[in-house]
């Protein structure tokens, strides 16, 4: 029988000629688009920062950080050490880089020193949506989810349990030091007074450590609670003064937190919020605002577990974006669901020119809004009502039944196919940044799909 023949492999050959990177990966590749996007973006911001110093190394050039940095986030990897890992063993990180890798150094450095300009490259991707024609943002669509902080929730105390730790921990420094002083009287008597005595004992050190991070965690609740407390007033004294009242003065120094308030001592920033079916944990509560191709207008990241509250920023942020953009079209119409809902953020849609369709009750996936009533709208109907009557109507029936197929699915595509759970840095300011991030990648995604298709 013919021995069977393969091909020839001769890893050790060399190469007689100089290889070309752009045969490396098949025409169309996702990083050529982003090399090609990457470009179009203005980094004047970013480059300001290395044309200060003229002097020193060269650094790496900004353009080839940036795709490399947006290139990890939209395959899954975040980690600087991963993306350094990946420079030397992936083809499509070596075509980015070529023969040069950066160190997981750099590239952490990179990301922490332009955390600021991530919001502005967020508009410039979207100036790249407004021009190709991708953008429809007649329709948005409103809606957040819990990410997972880079903390434990076991590094969480509640300022209840501080109180009583912090006498725990002034009884047991009392009761050490005392060790420590019977410990040096009993060493002066055996080898004489001149030995040096004062070394704080490693347990004692511990425990004062510990003892300072405590107050200072209580100090911080106290100081959200008072400031909590002096809005709340504020508020209530506002209204008070339309209805012809006197307003009415707390005393700030009496107001105390709730024994229940959590502080966490990883990522202070962070707070306990339900992040799925399975149970609570430290998270930011991510907020997107969405057109009708799913396109990310505006993005944040908030302490507060309740949606209630960023209506109003995110409609802000999604004018200015569209502004700065230089987007044409204008919303008319907003869908959310009914953590949403409130009279004042009614009122605050309306004010944008835009209609509101909140839900104004949680309803089940499966579950259909009832019929509409027949008849004029009785004219003693409160906002509240107004707004379920709406969504109960042909048309509100109609808009509300798409924010499901349209908000929904940009959360999986982020979560489920980009693995984005859990936010690789601390600190509220670094969340909103690293949002911004995986959701200007969401919006280049989506411009290559585009393409591609």
């Amino acid at each position: 029988m013919s021995e069977k023949v393969y091909r020839t492999w001769q890893p050790e050959q060399a190469w007689l000629l100089p290889p070309s990177p752009r045969d490396w990966l098949p025409e169309g590749h996702l990083v050529y688009f982003l090399m090609d996007a990457v470009r179009e973006l203005d980094i004047s911001s970013i480059t300001a920062y290395y044309e200060r110093e003229l002097r020193g190394y060269p650094p790496f050039h900004p353009r080839m950080m940036l795709t490399l940095l947006i290139f990890s986030y939209a395959t899954g990897t975040r980690s600087s050490r991963k993306i350094m890992q990946r420079c030397e063993q992936d083809v499509a990180c070596r075509v980015i880089v070529g023969e040069d890798p950066p160190d997981f150094r750099a590239i952490s450095e990179f990301r922490r020193r332009h955390l600021a300009t991530f919001e502005t490259l967020f508009v410039e991707v979207l100036k790249l949506a407004s021009a190709s024609g991708l953008l429809r943002v007649g329709r948005l669509a409103l809606d957040g989810t819990k990410i997972k902080a880079n903390a434990s929730r076991h590094k969480a105390m509640s300022y209840d349990r501080m109180q009583t730790e912090e006498v725990r921990l002034q009884q047991e420094i009392r009761e050490l030091l005392a060790q420590a002083e019977a410990d040096d009287q009993a060493e002066d008597a055996q080898h004489g007074a001149n030995r040096r005595g004062d070394e704080l004992p490693a347990e004692l050190q511990r425990r004062e450590s510990r003892l300072k991070r405590i107050r200072e965690a209580k100090a911080a609740l106290e100081a959200e609670a008072r400031t909590k407390a002096a809005a709340d007033n504020a508020a209530q004294n506002a209204v008070r003064e339309a209805e012809g009242k006197e307003p009415q003065t707390i005393n700030l120094d009496c107001v105390k937190p709730d024994p229940k308030a959590q502080y966490n001592f990883t990522d202070p920033d962070s707070r306990i919020m339900k992040a799925s079916n399975k149970g609570w944990d430290q998270c930011g509560n991510a907020q997107i605002l969405v057109d009708e191709a799913q396109f990310i207008l505006a993005a944040d990241v908030t302490q507060q577990a309740n949606d209630v509250q960023q209506v109003a920023p995110l409609l802000e942020q999604m004018e200015a974006n569209l502004t700065d953009a230089e987007v044409k079209q204008r919303p008319h119409t907003l869908v959310a669901d009914a953590g949403y809902y409130s009279d004042a953020n009614t009122q605050c849609v309306e004010s944008h020119d835009i209609t509101p369709y909140i839900a104004t009750q949680r309803l089940k996936h499966h579950e259909e809004l009832p019929p509409v009533p027949r008849g004029r709208i009785p004219q003693s109907l409160t906002p509240k009502q107004r707004m379920a009557r709406s969504l109960r109507t042909k048309t509100g029936r109609a808009t509300y039944k798409k924010r499901k197929g349209q908000v929904e699915p940009v959360f999986g595509q982020i979560k489920q196919g980009g693995g984005f759970r859990q936010f690789a840095l601390r600190g509220l300011k670094k969340m909103q940044a690293e949002w911004q991030l995986v959701c200007l990648t969401h919006n280049l995604l989506k411009l290559f799909r585009h393409a591609m298709a």
